[in-house]
């Protein structure tokens, strides 16, 4: 994959600027050649050495992307999740995952899997094995954390944003969900590192105008 990536780059490049190109001479007169058309191009948009020189910054890797591979290896957690009724006894579970750098440590995967407690046709509580696949990054030019979600219980794809708190060593990200048709939901899911081993993500969740806490993840590294 190394020796595809500045193929893949330059190709990119190209199409940028025949599409930049064409798209400003069609806007000029005729006369391509005239010093009003040469002008305006350009005027108009970066030479190839500065948009390749910009591309290539944006896709070095930096100390965020770092942060990120702390966070790679095996993991054993457990799940903590809260209904619409405050008082009422939460529900846990417990599972595995794993978390692999991809693109030469530019988004890291993680694939996760467990058992939870679903009502069945019966009504009645029964075990449901659960499925989920992270991805996650830190995205120069948006110069923000990225991350992405999907599960064996929906067919959407959650995404969300955020930063990185190195004071409280905690991570805020900032998204939407929509679990049935019109009922999109608000989500702030919040990642505090406790160490090298441990670190905890609670997910909130925008109810009536308020913020409940609904989850809570407790992960632990495993030897």
């Amino acid at each position: 994959m190394k020796t595809l990536q500045p193929f893949a780059t330059v190709l990119l490049v190209a199409t940028l600027i025949v599409t930049s190109s064409f798209a400003q001479t069609s806007a000029t007169s005729p006369d391509a050649a005239s010093p009003a058309a040469s002008s305006a191009t350009s005027a108009g948009s970066p030479s190839e050495a500065e948009m390749m020189k910009q591309m290539m910054e944006m896709a070095k890797l930096n100390d965020n992307h770092k942060l990120l591979a702390t966070l790679a290896g095996s993991w054993s957690f457990t799940v903590t999740m809260w209904g619409a009724d405050p008082n009422a006894k939460p529900e846990t579970s417990k599972g595995t995952g794993v978390t692999k750098p991809i693109m030469d440590g530019r988004y890291f995967v993680m694939d996760v899997s467990g058992k939870m407690q679903m009502p069945g046709a019966d009504g009645k509580m029964k075990d449901v094995m659960f499925k989920g696949m992270g991805l996650d990054g830190y995205d120069n030019v948006k110069q923000k954390f990225v991350s992405t979600w999907i599960d064996n219980m929906g067919t959407g794809i959650m995404m969300a944003e955020g930063a990185y708190d190195p004071a409280s060593k905690t991570f805020t990200y900032t998204g939407e969900v929509e679990m049935t048709p019109g009922m999109k939901q608000k989500i702030r899911e919040v990642m505090k590192i406790i160490d090298k081993d441990h670190h905890v993500l609670e997910w909130y969740e925008d109810r009536g105008g308020k913020e409940a806490k609904t989850m809570e993840i407790s992960y632990s590294r495993r030897k």
